[in-house]
C-alpha cells in the first residue's frame, strides 16, 4: 500500500509565507526519502477556498470569491515549483469532486445519527474560523481575543451540531492505544488534557455567510469551514467512491495551531463515519524572525520565494529543517543561515567532496580505484548511516536525521586530513588511492542520503562521483561502484556568502 503523506491545505486569505513553505517541506522530504528507498507514495498539499474568512478578503480586493481564490491558489501551487516540491496532486476545495465528498461525508454523519440541528451562540473568531469557550479568552481595552490573537465576536446562528461529546471515550481509547497517533508527545499531552476536560457538540454550519458547501437538503447553510477543509483529504483519494487503496493517511502532517482540529474533530468525524483515523499528526512549532513574532502588522514576514532567490533553493531547504529541532518553535536569521551554509554545506561538506575528487583526477586517473575492505571511517560513521537517518525520519526528527549524516561528515574530515592522501601519493600510492575510494564511497552515502533534502545540488554532486542513474537509490548502495569508472571534474557546488552585518 502506498504511503499517503499529507500537508495541511492552505487557507486562501493571503499569499504564501514562510510557515507554508516550512510544512510541505517536511513532506516533500519524507516523500522523496521513502521513494528513494523503492517505495509508493501519494502526497498531497492544496488549497481551503471557503468560509467567511475569505469572502470578506475577496470582497477587500474587489474580487468575486472564485477569482479571488483563483489567484491566491495559483501562488500556492507555484510556490510548490520554487521550492521544488514533489507532490502527487493539487487539490482545491472549490473543486466540483470536493463538493461532492463533503457532501456524501455529511450524508454519513447524518445517516449514522451523529447530526442534529439546533442554534448556536458563543465567541466566535472569523480568522480562525473557530468558536472559543470564555475561558479561553483574553480581553485588552474592551475586546476580547482568541488564544491565537485573533479578535472574537458573540455570535447566534441557526446550526447543525456534530454529536462531539460522544466521542470522548474513544478518542482517548484512540490516543492510549497508539501512543505515537499525535507526535510530539508534547503537542499529545495538550490534546489528552483538552479531551479529558470535556468535549461540547461541535457547530458544523453557519447561515451568516454563502462562500462554501452547501448543506445537504438545507441550502440555506454552508458547511463549517473545518469539516469541508478536512474532508479534503478524502476527497483526494476518491472518496465516497472506495478509497481504500490510499486511506488511512500514513501522517497529516500541521502547525501547532491547527492541531485541535486534526486530532479531535477529524478522527471524530471518521469513526462517526465508519472510517478509520489516520495513522499519525505531526504538529510542528512556529517560526519567529529575528527573535520577532512574524505578522503582516510588523511587516516581519519572510517571503520563501525571495529567500530562495537571495539564498538559492537547497540551503534554504536545508537550513529550515536543519536548525530548529522539528517540532519546536524556531527563530530565523539571515545570520544563522549563512553561518550553516558556509560552515557546513562549503566548508565540511563542499570541500571534503571537492579534495577528494580532485585528488582522484590527479592521483587516479580521474577514474576509481578499486574496491577496498572497509576501514575505520566506513565501519564507525557510513555503513550503518541510512538505517540511523531511517529511523529519525520515520518519527520525523528531521534535525536528528541531518545531525546524524554531518557528524559523519565531520569524521570524514577528519580522516582525509588523519590519512593525508596527498602525501600517501610519494609514500605509499595504493595506501593513498585506498583511502581515496574509501572516501568516494563514503561521499556516494552522503550525497544520496541528503538527495531529499537538497535534491537538485546532491544530484549534481552524484555527477561528479561518477553514479549512474540507476544507482541512486538507498538499495543500489549495497552494490559498489565498478573499478575504473570515469569521473568528471569536479566543480564547488555549494558557494560561500558574507556574513550579515
Amino acid at each position: 500500500m502506498p504511503r499517503y503523506l499529507t500537508t495541511p491545505i492552505y487557507y486562501v486569505n493571503d499569499k504564501p509565507h514562510i510557515g507554508h513553505a516550512y510544512t510541505t517541506l517536511a513532506v516533500d522530504v519524507l516523500a522523496r526519502w521513502y521513494r528513494l528507498a523503492g517505495e509508493e507514495v501519494f502526497f498531497l498539499t492544496g488549497t481551503d477556498e471557503h468560509g467567511q474568512k475569505v469572502e470578506r478578503a475577496a470582497a477587500a480586493a474587489g474580487l468575486p470569491p472564485q477569482q479571488f481564490c483563483d489567484e491566491v491558489s495559483q501562488a500556492f501551487r507555484d510556490l510548490t515549483t520554487t521550492m521544488g516540491f514533489s507532490n502527487d496532486a493539487f487539490i482545491r476545495t472549490t473543486e466540483p469532486r470536493h463538493h461532492a465528498a463533503c457532501q456524501a461525508l455529511w450524508r454519513r454523519l447524518e445517516a449514522n445519527g451523529h447530526i442534529y440541528l439546533g442554534h448556536y451562540e458563543g465567541w466566535y473568531a472569523v480568522r480562525d474560523e473557530a468558536f472559543y469557550a470564555e475561558d479561553e479568552l483574553t480581553e485588552r481595552d474592551g475586546v476580547k481575543y482568541a488564544p491565537s490573537g485573533a479578535p472574537v465576536a458573540w455570535v447566534k446562528e441557526p446550526s447543525y451540531f456534530f454529536r462531539l461529546s460522544a466521542w470522548a471515550d474513544k478518542l482517548l481509547s484512540l490516543y492510549e492505544s497508539r501512543p505515537d497517533f499525535i507526535l510530539p508527545l508534547g503537542r499529545r499531552n495538550e490534546v489528552l488534557s483538552f479531551v479529558k476536560a470535556g468535549l461540547q457538540d461541535l457547530s458544523i454550519s453557519r447561515t451568516s455567510f454563502s462562500w462554501g458547501v452547501k448543506v445537504p437538503d438545507d441550502p440555506s447553510h454552508v458547511m463549517y469551514v473545518w469539516l469541508d477543509a478536512l474532508t479534503n483529504y478524502l476527497t483526494a483519494v476518491g472518496y465516497p467512491n472506495d478509497p481504500t487503496a490510499l486511506w488511512p493517511a500514513e501522517l497529516h502532517m500541521v502547525g501547532k495551531d491547527i492541531l485541535r482540529f486534526h486530532a479531535i474533530y477529524w478522527p471524530a468525524f471518521l469513526m462517526a463515519a465508519d472510517l478509520p483515523p489516520p495513522r499519525r499528526i505531526f504538529a510542528h512549532g512556529w517560526w519567529t524572525n529575528e527573535g520577532q513574532k512574524i505578522s503582516k502588522s510588523l511587516g516581519n514576514v519572510i517571503d520563501p520565494v525571495a529567500l530562495v532567490e537571495e539564498f538559492g533553493l537547497d540551503p534554504v531547504r536545508y537550513f529550515l529543517l536543519r536548525e530548529v529541532p522539528f517540532g519546536q518553535d524556531g527563530d530565523f536569521s539571515r545570520r544563522s543561515l549563512t553561518l550553516r551554509l558556509n560552515a557546513e554545506l562549503a566548508d565540511a561538506f563542499g570541500n571534503l567532496a571537492n579534495r577528494t575528487l580532485s585528488l582522484l583526477q590527479r592521483n587516479s586517473d580521474a577514474m576509481l580505484p578499486g574496491e577496498v575492505p572497509p576501514d575505520s571511517l566506513w565501519v564507525e560513521h557510513v555503513s550503518g548511516l541510512a538505517a540511523k537517518v531511517a529511523q529519525a525520519l520515520d518519527v520525523q526528527q528531521f534535525h536528528i536525521a541531518l545531525e546524524h549524516i554531518f557528524a559523519a561528515i565531520r569524521a570524514a574530515n577528519v580522516h582525509i586530513t588523519e590519512q593525508a592522501p596527498w602525501a600517501l601519493k610519494k609514500t605509499d600510492p595504493a595506501r593513498g588511492l585506498a583511502v581515496l575510494r574509501g572516501l568516494h564511497d563514503a561521499l556516494r552515502v552522503f550525497a544520496t542520503v541528503l538527495t531529499p533534502f537538497m535534491p537538485t545540488t546532491m544530484a549534481a554532486m552524484l555527477d561528479q562521483l561518477g553514479v549512474p542513474d540507476d544507482a541512486r537509490t538507498l538499495a543500489a548502495l549495497a552494490t559498489p561502484l565498478p573499478a575504473g569508472l570515469a569521473l568528471p571534474p569536479p566543480a564547488p557546488l555549494f558557494a560561500k556568502r558574507e556574513l550579515p552585518a
